[in-house]
């Protein structure tokens, strides 16, 4: 006669089987509350804290009457300067984005600002808005003053936009679909993805 036979699982491999499985658990749990807790922070707020532990920049190059020099940011300017760079943002108006652009012919972003700021202030600034955002202290969105700039980041952490700001939520930039415009930062692209702002003049 041919005996059947049973598999029998011995009762210490029930245990571990289930202390596996309450682990898988556990980690799993775990690994959503942070990731919970991660997507709570604003993107301003991570933006900040990154670029605050990178090395900043605290001098840049400007024309003085006896030549290029180095000058200590923020750079005081006069309020005439300051005011001519309003009228000349008015002027420009509408000017295409070209990507690439560093002239009144087409701008980028970037291409904008450090025009703007050539010929208002004689300062030489960085060409890239990931190196112009390591110029100068950082500046939260309420601590904002006119002349500084502000950053944005389309998506991850990466900074992708730069503009002028104008006091009053308002920034001057070139923007891809309208070229050169002013908008406002309550309006709902800028609200999401407002990085922070740096300051690189103080207007007398």
């Amino acid at each position: 006669m041919i005996e059947s036979t049973r598999s029998i699982t011995h009762p210490g491999s029930r245990r571990r089987h289930s202390g596996k499985t309450a682990a898988t658990i556990l980690l799993s749990a775990l690994i959503l509350a942070l990731s919970a807790c991660q997507s709570t922070i604003s993107l301003s707020d991570r933006m900040e804290s990154k670029y605050s532990l990178k090395k900043r920049k605290s001098y840049i190059s400007c024309t003085r009457p006896e030549g290029l020099s180095g000058c200590p940011l923020p750079v005081q300017v006069p309020e005439r300067n300051y005011q001519r760079m309003l009228s000349w943002i008015d002027a420009a108006k509408g000017i295409r984005y070209r990507y690439g652009g560093t002239a009144p012919d087409g701008f980028d972003c970037s291409g904008f600002v450090q025009y703007l700021y050539s010929i208002s202030y004689q300062i030489q600034l960085p060409r890239t808005s990931t190196d112009l955002a390591l110029l100068g202290d950082i500046v939260p969105r309420r601590e904002l003053k006119r002349g500084d700039l502000v950053f944005f980041s389309s998506g991850g952490d990466a900074i992708d936009h730069v503009g002028v700001f104008l006091g009053e939520e308002r920034f001057a930039h070139s923007a891809s679909k309208d070229g050169v415009r002013i908008s406002s930062l309550r309006q709902s692209w800028y609200e999401t993805h407002f990085a922070f702002g740096t300051r690189v003049i103080r207007v007398d």
